[in-house]
């Protein structure tokens, strides 16, 4: 299977899937013109790793902003990554977020509260 790897725009971020490590990287600002269209080949990307996927899955995620329409294709992300966890696989989803940046950490749990795969919230501390 290819990894994924794009590089980050002001307004998308920058991803590194890898299905040789089980490292999935989602970094920086999701605000792109068509959010469905730049999620699109991740959530099937991750359909596909869910075949075969490593023993853990480890995600990090650490945006510093996403709108409404990148939220939605985040979930479906995550909805994925339920799904491998549910094969009896072991997902590991790292939320970091900056020092007092309240949203995103609310954003994090609102996800962990949908999303039935263990979150570890990780402030970041400059």
């Amino acid at each position: 299977m290819e990894p994924i790897s794009i590089e980050g725009t002001p307004k998308t971020p920058s991803v590194k899937f890898d299905s040789a490590s089980g490292h999935i990287e989602i970094k920086g600002r999701s605000i792109p013109e068509n959010s469905i269209e730049f999620y699109k080949p991740l959530v099937d990307w991750l359909e596909e790793y869910a075949q075969g996927p490593m023993d853990k899955t480890t995600v990090n995620v650490q945006l510093e902003y996403f709108n409404t329409s990148s939220s939605k294709c985040i979930l479906d992300v995550f909805k994925k990554l339920e799904a491998i966890h549910k094969a009896k696989n072991e997902v590991v989803i790292n939320w970091h977020y900056e020092e007092d940046d309240e949203d995103m950490l609310e954003a994090g749990e609102d996800y962990e509260s949908i999303i039935r795969v263990p979150f570890k919230m990780i402030e970041i501390v400059e």
